[in-house]
């Protein structure tokens, strides 16, 4: 685990946090603290459900039963219980657990909107939320069993398991019972009191942690897809003048002319592009000659799905909510995840649209027809197959990222006995989001491989700075291919430089 406290804390209090944040403490390299006016609006709140709980009218999540059970009425004597039951009683996930940095962002998002006053929690249950994070107690939440309709209802069950001791943990990377792990870390569960099960488990926390962290990654391979596709251009010797600014000033959409400007800056100094200045070639193929208005699409898309999950994980989405002011506690539908869902949805088909005109680019690279290159960019073709089956893996990867990319948000099973008849599927829409992130991924590295052979055989003629850096830095890592040999090392080896933020920083140091 990394040292949380080398970098400043993150604060908490229901309305500041951002994405750059969860992406610190995903990776434990950053603390949690309740920021001080935070807890006051969270011990008001509290002080409402006590009353409320010791009252004798009927409060939907207090002191009544959940979902079509809401008309049932619990004595006082068993709110404990209720609450207890609740958690067990939704804990029903199944399949893999949640990836560590996932987890931890979940328990992040969700102390968040505790933070925010409006959940009625009391006081030491968030601050048990919290010392988990500080102290490496990650709650093991299984990825499926969520419809995203009362929230996350199944996955925030069992992080809630892990607040009572029961369940399963990680402490410092090891799987064990949660109150195991507890008393490790020098923490004690909590017995649950009047509402708090409901303000657990209520949320779009689980598909916001899994989202927000593929949203940081697409964000990453949009400005990869830029390196990628000037490093195929230059070795496929295209043309710079379809990303002038003039063409781009007239269709100004933001993306387009960020992905434009961007190209510009990877390509400058380019002694590639002289020479062929004043070939017989008119236009170059689409793959090659939209780039900006495809990666630009793409662009604009992935800031939508930003705006939404910028106000999401700051929002709260319990029910009941607790609303201090009026001295009240309201039933509403905050917990739905149709806006995280559609966003999801949206980013699934930015990436995969990405990773569509990434594998044209590449057999563009490795077709002699189209490239006038060796076969397959092989030095030796007929004995060595070169990139042949990289590019299979390539349009592999794209078929599947295209059935991922059919919109889930678009999709409903009601549940609840009717009363959830409509639904999100929004940890759907985040967990296929995921997997396409993880192809867009491979897709650029295969292509940033292939044309960084295209390159070998354009020497000693240098590209634009830019690429030129990133060519050198993928040569520290794979050699040219003289001779076949596994290729699925070398495709690990960029992934690798994709992942660690080595390319991108290298590209944009020489082209700045």
């Amino acid at each position: 685990m990394a040292q949380t406290m080398s970098r400043p804390p993150v604060q908490i209090d229901g309305d500041r946090l951002t994405l750059e944040d969860i992406h610190r403490v995903s990776r434990a390299e950053a603390a949690v603290e309740l920021a001080p006016a935070a807890s006051q609006k969270v011990l008001a709140a509290r002080e409402l459900v006590d009353r409320m709980a010791a009252g004798d009218e009927a409060v939907y999540g207090i002191n009544t039963g959940f979902g079509t059970l809401a008309e049932v009425r619990v004595d006082k004597k068993d709110l404990r219980q209720l609450q207890r039951n609740l958690v067990l009683s939704h804990a029903a996930g199944v399949g893999l657990p949640l990836p560590l940095p996932e987890a931890r962002a979940l328990l992040l998002l969700r102390a968040n909107v505790l933070a925010k006053g409006y959940s009625g929690i009391r006081p030491e249950t968030l601050a048990l939320a919290i010392e988990m994070l500080n102290r490496d107690v990650v709650p093991v939440v299984p990825e499926r069993g969520s419809v995203g309709a009362s929230g996350d209802l199944a996955p925030l069950a069992h992080l809630a398991l892990s607040l009572i001791g029961e369940g399963e943990a990680h402490y410092r990377g090891e799987r064990m019972r949660s109150k195991d792990a507890l008393s490790r870390a020098g923490l004690r569960p909590v017995t649950l009191e009047a509402k708090e099960g409901l303000a657990l488990v209520n949320g779009t926390q689980a598909m916001c942690a899994v989202g927000a962290l593929a949203l940081l990654r697409g964000e990453a391979l949009s400005e990869t897809a830029d390196l990628a596709g000037a490093m195929a251009l230059e070795g496929l010797l295209g043309s710079h003048k379809p990303f002038l600014e003039e063409i781009h000033r007239i269709r100004p959409h933001p993306g387009q002319l960020a992905c434009a400007a961007n190209l510009r800056r990877l390509l400058r100094g380019s002694e590639l592009v002289k020479t062929h200045e004043h070939c017989g070639k008119v236009q170059d193929p689409y793959s090659l000659r939209c780039i900006p208005q495809v990666h630009g699409a793409a662009r604009d898309g992935i800031s939508f799905c930003r705006r939404t999950l910028e106000v999401e994980v700051n929002s709260a989405t319990d029910n009941p909510l607790v609303f201090v002011e009026g001295g009240t506690i309201v039933s509403g539908g905050n917990f739905h995840g149709q806006p995280a869902s559609l966003a999801f949805d949206v980013l699934a088909i930015c990436l995969t649209q990405l990773a569509t005109i990434s594998e044209r680019r590449v057999e563009q690279l490795v077709n002699p027809s189209l490239s006038g290159l060796p076969p397959f960019l092989a030095k030796d073709s007929g004995l060595n197959s070169g990139f042949m089956i990289a590019q299979v893996t390539s349009a592999a990867l794209v078929a599947e990222s295209r059935i991922l990319s059919h919109p889930a948000s678009v999709d409903s099973i009601p549940s609840s006995a009717g009363r959830e008849d409509h639904v999100s599927m929004g940890m759907t829409a985040a967990l296929k989001v995921r997997q396409v992130a993880e192809h867009a991924r491979s897709c650029l590295a295969i292509e940033l491989l292939v044309a960084a052979q295209a390159l070998d055989l354009r020497l000693p003629t240098r590209p634009g700075r830019g690429v030129q850096a990133a060519y050198e830095l993928i040569r520290q890592s794979v050699p040219s291919m003289e001779h076949d040999r596994e290729l699925h090392s070398d495709i690990a080896a960029v992934c690798r430089l994709i992942d660690s933020g080595e390319l991108l920083q290298a590209s944009r140091s020489a082209s700045s």
